[in-house]
């Protein structure tokens, strides 16, 4: 794909001109390098700070979305601000297993956030990535909607099935191709040494267990990155919006992993949601697709999706929340037995 198909005009299918192209991409690679500038010293983040930055990353968004609107109407800001929803949903599931990775390699709190920084620019890469590749596809053909369907219908099946297991999700690391690929070739450090990845140990060229963590998070990259560009593209065909909102959605990451923190571990439904939400984009691709074929097909509106999606994640956060509050009040197994039957019940289960 060359580079004047990613970059379209107006005229290509696309609302982006070469120069807004520039200007978004010159503001993103702005905002990563006062990331890496911000966090070139080790510390803890409080919640305070992360507060601060997730309201700025919260209000660049709805900026860009208003910006969409009045320069091209509402139909392209709210396929922008449904895509923008849908990325950031599933955002969510990503700063989970981040924070299990993070737990499995025992990062210290004060490098936590130089890992997270890593992971945001590793997703970003593999996103620009996947979109091209998305738009190639789309251009070569309508099949391209049935196939991306036929993808998101699949990932929903098997998020919902790990989903209704209720089993605690963990992440294994000796059982990770690229972790065991690094440790047959490369020396690994007892310790952290700071935010170096790689160090001399005895004469040696040695990684640090920050490099572990980091090509951790870059190898789950690739797995969300094949679910989230199909999933944007069941909301919009323009590539820059589907950049766009991806871009949007990962900036936030870092700070809003530290206010989510302790909340993660209690959305226990979150995974219900973004099967329901895939299946829901899946079906309205391969609408979209049928529809080119049979005209009496009907399709999905982007602002009935938007409805949807919104819907599904305040359900599950309230039956989350719900669910939450029933745990915590049941008895212990001990006390149960000697409650009497009338009284006895059982938490609702995640």
């Amino acid at each position: 794909m060359s580079a004047g198909t990613f970059l379209a005009a107006p005229d290509q299918g696309s609302i982006a001109s070469v120069t807004l192209w520039a200007v978004t991409v010159a503001a993103l690679v702005l905002l990563l390098v006062i990331d890496i500038l911000l966090t070139r010293r080790p510390h803890e983040v409080h919640m305070r700070e992360a507060l601060a930055w997730s309201a700025f990353y919260l209000v660049l968004p709805l900026g860009f979305g208003a910006y969409l609107w009045g320069s091209f109407g509402t139909g392209v800001a709210v396929e922008f601000f449904t895509g923008y929803v849908v990325e950031k949903s599933l955002s969510v599931d990503n700063l989970f297993v981040f924070m299990l990775l993070l737990t499995a390699f025992a990062v210290p709190n004060e490098l936590t956030q130089r890992v997270l920084l890593y992971g945001i620019i590793g997703a970003l890469v593999l996103r620009v990535i996947f979109i091209a590749l998305g738009a190639a596809a789309l251009q070569s053909g309508t099949w391209a909607f049935l196939l991306f369907g036929a993808v998101l219908i699949v990932t929903a099946g098997k998020v919902l099935k790990e989903a209704l297991k209720g089993e605690e999700q963990h992440v294994d690391v000796s059982s990770m191709r690229s972790v065991r690929l690094l440790r047959r070739f490369v020396q690994v450090t007892p310790d952290y040494r700071g935010f170096r990845l790689m160090v001399r140990e005895h004469g040696r060229l040695a990684i640090t267990p920050l490099a572990l963590a980091t090509v951790a998070v870059f190898a789950t990259d690739i797995v969300f990155a094949v679910d989230s560009v199909p999933a944007v593209y069941g909301v919009t065909e323009d590539p820059f919006l589907v950049f766009a909102t991806n871009a949007f959605a990962l900036l936030g990451l870092r700070a809003l992993y530290f206010v989510l923190r302790d909340a993660l571990a209690k959305l226990r439904h979150l995974n219900h949601g973004l099967a329901v939400i895939l299946a829901f984009i899946g079906v309205k691709l391969v609408l979209h697709w049928a529809h080119g074929i049979w005209a009496w097909v009907p399709e999905i509106p982007t602002l009935a999706s938007l409805g949807v999606i919104v819907g599904v994640l305040v359900t599950v956060t309230l039956t989350s929340l719900y669910a939450g509050r029933r745990a915590d009040s049941a008895p212990e197994p001990g006390e149960d037995a000697e409650r009497p039957k009338a009284l006895q019940h059982d938490p609702m289960d995640s």
